[in-house]
């Protein structure tokens, strides 16, 4: 079995225009002169810092929050395949066509519309996956956040694909489990040869 590393280290993960730039303050130092007893940090972020997952409450005022989830939506056999520019609806039923319900797509700069996102949805997709920061259009992401979202359809932003191949693997995407919050950061993985 082999593992993937599909995050991006948060610190040097691009930041969303307007959003809280991470960071991190030492609380407690066993480096300092007088030592502490142990190493101890507050880290600072948004809650779509680096590479993250979306819940419904993102775009929904009643919608789920990262710890109501069901986790087989973002935990399970995923496909990965390649992107190019803006995906057409038709494209995104190819890639389901054989029943995949977790996609995640290569390519920085690929673009989704909320027709692709209704297809996908169509398709009975529990999990979108994607290299840029926000899905969607950069003229509006809004309205496919809330075509994906509405149907409970999670999606990963800002994941790391470039060591990957197309193909088939198994995806373990978690969110932390914390009441209220609209979005998580994850370690994403993809293990290859369970599937």
């Amino acid at each position: 079995m082999k593992i993937y590393d599909i995050s991006k280290e948060l610190f040097s993960a691009p930041v969303y225009p307007g959003d809280p730039v991470p960071s991190v303050e030492t609380l407690l130092s066993m480096r300092k002169k007088h030592p502490d007893s142990c190493q101890l940090s507050r880290l600072t972020m948004g809650s779509h810092s680096g590479t993250h997952l979306d819940a419904p409450l993102h775009y929904y005022k009643n919608g789920l929050d990262v710890s109501e989830l069901d986790l087989y939506r973002c935990v399970g056999p995923c496909k990965v395949v390649q992107g190019k520019g803006e995906l057409l609806p038709k494209e995104v039923e190819e890639f389901l066509e054989d029943g995949t319900k977790r996609l995640l797509i290569k390519g920085e700069n690929t673009l989704i519309s909320r027709e692709c996102a209704r297809a996908a949805v169509h398709s009975g997709l529990y999990c979108l996956g994607i290299e840029g920061m926000t899905v969607g259009l950069p003229s509006d992401p809004s309205e496919v956040h809330q075509e994906l979202l509405g149907s409970q359809v999670v999606i990963l932003e800002s994941l790391d694909l470039s060591g990957v191949s197309c193909g088939n693997y198994f995806l373990a995407a978690q969110p932390l489990k914390v009441r209220g919050l609209d979005g998580s950061p994850i370690r994403a993985i993809l293990l290859e040869g369970m599937v």
